[in-house]
């Protein structure tokens, strides 16, 4: 198992890559020491056009470890194409490995997670008693309950559960994920700032409401 988080560009790449960017001016370290799985399902690019985005993001110092949602097989110079988080293509060919059911458990947090901590739990909820300090990440197999301020990352879902939910009683995250889904703090608006809020995956897009 590794970890990697999922990057999913709308079209027009052009603009994407504008709020990437911004995102970046806010928290340069935000991809630092991650791996990350490109998903082009929702911008059908041409081989040229893929090329053209490795190259830009490459720019941006991010790490593509494979490339989701392509529609055909990737030239020899991008990374590979995977499907389901496998590597596909006539030249790869995964071991045959058998499957097993992942025991579901929680995770309890007793303090806070200060800046710098990162907490990965991808076998079930995580369940922090203080608050998540801006520059900590919490990555959870199933849902995400901060009891204090939630101000750093926090990606739930991230064993293909599109139904985990993250639930915070203060709201000031620096990006959030429901599975492979991510919205940055620049994506989300002020309005419910210092909230208790829920955040949930409504039919492929990010949700988020005042508790209460």
């Amino acid at each position: 198992m590794f970890r990697a988080l999922s990057l999913a560009p709308q079209g027009p790449a052009a603009e994407w890559l504008v709020l990437l960017d911004g995102a970046l001016k806010r928290d340069p370290t935000l991809f630092d020491d991650k791996a990350v799985i490109l998903d082009v399902a929702g911008l059908k690019p041409t081989a040229s056009e893929l090329e053209s985005l490795i190259a830009e993001l490459s720019t941006r110092r991010l790490r593509i470890l494979g490339i989701e949602g392509a529609d055909a097989a990737l030239p020899a110079t991008l990374p590979p194409r995977l499907v389901a988080g496998r590597p596909q293509g006539d030249d790869l060919e995964a071991p045959a490995v058998p499957e097993e059911k992942p025991g579901v458990s929680s995770l309890t947090i007793e303090g806070s997670v200060r800046s710098g901590q990162s907490i990965v739990h991808p076998e079930g909820d995580v369940t922090v008693m203080g608050s998540v300090s801006s520059g900590a990440e919490i990555l959870a197999g199933g849902s995400i309950h901060v009891y204090g301020a939630l101000r750093g990352r926090a990606i739930a879902g991230a064993a293909k559960n599109p139904r985990a939910r993250i639930y915070c009683r203060k709201f000031e995250p620096e990006l959030l994920g429901i599975d492979r889904l991510v919205r940055t703090a620049e994506d989300m608006g002020n309005h419910l700032r210092g909230q208790a809020v829920q955040i949930w995956n409504d039919g492929g897009a990010i949700r988020i409401a005042a508790l209460g």
